[in-house]
């Protein structure tokens, strides 16, 4: 979309791509904003019930529309988020959930964002990651939880005021932090299986990080409770921001101290130590119903096992 993101590399990891310059110091200049509201040039992402908008003709792609288009539910209240600058223009995101049926003419089909993101653009599934987070939390937080009075939306999109005059407090978006690790001993590793994750897929394990927690004993705390594993040595590899609702997957590969797995129950199925030619045979199977398989592309646990394969460690 601009001269930068068409010089950089393909982002490997779905929703991690977005190259929007989001000129957060123009957030909060009232007239800059209204200016890029009423500019011809500016474009518009309709949501609707946190569906994305999209184009089929040319292929799947976002389905920008100007701002003529969507001037009604602007002018009706409909929640507004400035997403970024691109190609000299502005970029918005718009809730069009009153919109009957999400059907005007000349727009595309609005399509759940975890199955489109893998066949859009590495930047567009990243712009889709950010309009479907803030959109959620705006949906989510219009009362003031110190309080309780109505909050309005400020600063393009990004912080609530709350109503009350003895209150005022300000409110903004907030992202849930959350390991996801990849343990090893030796040529193994570590995958388990949660009672709700389809027949036969295993996967890295996970989990939030705690108030006053590091990264790294997050890591060694999960894997401690859910598969009763020590784990030493831990290494950040990538992260992928995972907008359901707005949580960023920290990914981490971690040194298994020893092998004997006791399996917390009320979070796993099952857990076991896989071979690399095993795990191997569970990557290529993981876009289809084969088993077992790990999850597919779309997720983080996929280019962890991915990355440990072609030869990263802990």
């Amino acid at each position: 979309m601009n001269d930068r993101a068409a010089a950089a590399s393909p982002a490997p990891i779905v929703f991690a791509g977005n190259t929007l310059d989001r000129a957060s110091h123009l957030r909060r200049d009232a007239a800059w904003v209204a200016a890029a509201l009423a500019d011809t040039k500016s474009r518009f992402l309709p949501l609707h019930q946190l569906r994305a908008l999209v184009a089929f003709e040319a292929g799947p792609r976002l389905d920008w529309r100007p701002g003529a288009e969507v001037r009604d539910l602007i002018d009706g209240g409909a929640t507004l988020v400035m997403l970024g600058l691109a190609d000299g223009a502005c970029h918005f995101a718009v809730d069009a959930s009153s919109v009957p049926d999400g059907r005007r003419q000349g727009w595309g089909k609005f399509v759940d964002v975890r199955s489109i993101a893998p066949q859009v653009s590495a930047e567009e599934a990243g712009i889709l990651a950010q309009a479907r987070a803030l959109i959620d939390w705006h949906a989510r937080h219009g009362f003031c939880p110190s309080c309780g009075a109505a909050t309005a939306a400020k600063e393009a999109g990004y912080s609530r005021l709350c109503s009350s005059e003895s209150c005022e407090t300000q409110h903004f978006p907030r992202t849930d932090p959350v390991v996801i690790m990849l343990v090893l001993r030796g040529e193994t590793c570590l995958l388990g299986r949660q009672p709700m994750f389809p027949r036969g897929m295993f996967s890295a394990l996970a989990g939030f990080i705690e108030p006053g927690e590091t990264i790294e004993n997050a890591v060694r705390r999960e894997i401690m409770e859910e598969a009763g594993i020590t784990v030493g040595r831990v290494r950040y590899h990538a992260s992928q921001p995972w907008p359901f609702p707005a949580s960023l997957m920290i990914g981490c590969m971690g040194e298994a101290l020893d092998e004997a797995i006791q399996v917390d129950a009320h979070e796993l199925e099952a857990a076991h130590w896989f071979p690399k030619d095993e795990v191997a045979e569970m990557l290529r199977r993981s876009t289809t119903p084969e088993t077992p398989r790990i999850p597919p592309p779309l997720s983080l646990a996929h280019q962890l096992v991915k990355a440990w394969l072609a030869g990263a460690n802990y």
